[in-house]
């Protein structure tokens, strides 16, 4: 059995009202003004939009008074890869986003896409609609990420934990992975369900966050009958993770 994520972080001290409302203010604001502005400059510079992108998620992190820790990247060459990250909270998004290097594409609910705004970011920045009736028609979108010299994030739990505990993982992102001879990336989100906890979307608190990017797994030569291993070996990996005790060796602050 997999340690509640937040085992191995300090409790963060109880925020005040004002502080939790200060934050969804921000959060709110930054995820509407910033996805506009990303929208622009996309149309002239898509390096710029994606440094943009980045900025702004380490930029809200440092304002909502959440420290950001993230060690294992020098185990990353150019990719690109398909990260494989357990799902605690919506806060893993702007944490992925602003720290994972490169390009990083998320593949998300098809039924995101629908939002006006969001929609309309999602679809500019080449995010990946997952439409679970239509898996061909998935994986050719996945496809055309990679060969674009992308990474995908995948969260292969297919939603986020209520309580901390790792639920089984689900075989598209192996599939995916082995369909384009992408290496698997398991990376861990720590912390993430106390910043900002299920059923409360814009209340983020002060806190500390960390992610962990775990050695890179070999795809090349696989085949099909190989997702089941896959699967069970990318989880293994973040289990043990979650459950180990905290590291004392230099990890990277955002």
């Amino acid at each position: 059995m997999s340690a509640p994520l937040d085992a191995a972080l300090p409790a963060a001290a109880a925020p005040t009202p004002l502080r939790v409302v200060v934050n969804r203010v921000i959060f709110r604001g930054m995820l509407f003004g910033s996805g506009l502005i990303a929208i622009g400059l996309y149309r002239f510079s898509r390096p710029a939009a994606w440094r943009f992108a980045k900025q702004q998620a380490r930029l809200l992190m440092r304002l909502c008074g959440v420290r950001m820790r993230v060690r294992g990247l020098d185990q990353l060459g150019p990719g690109p890869y398909i990260f494989t990250p357990n799902h605690q909270s919506h806060f893993d998004i702007a944490a992925l986003l602003g720290l994972l290097p490169g390009i990083t594409r998320f593949a998300a609910k098809r039924e995101m896409f629908a939002e006006p705004i969001l929609g309309a970011v999602l679809r500019t920045m080449g995010m990946v609609p997952i439409d679970r009736d239509d898996p061909a028609a998935s994986i050719e979108r996945l496809q055309r990420v990679t060969l674009d010299g992308g990474s995908l994030v995948i969260f292969p739990e297919g939603t986020r934990s209520r309580d901390g505990a790792l639920l089984p993982f689900r075989k598209g992102a192996f599939v995916a992975a082995l369909q384009l001879g992408v290496p698997l990336v398991p990376v861990v989100c720590k912390g993430t369900t106390a910043v900002m906890p299920k059923g409360k979307y814009l209340s983020i608190v002060p806190g500390e966050v960390e992610i962990c990017v775990l050695a890179p797994i070999p795809t090349a030569g696989l085949g099909y009958d190989d997702r089941d291993r896959l699967r069970d070996l990318v989880r293994s990996r973040i289990a043990a993770e979650l459950a180990a005790p905290p590291v004392a060796s230099p990890a990277r602050a955002a």
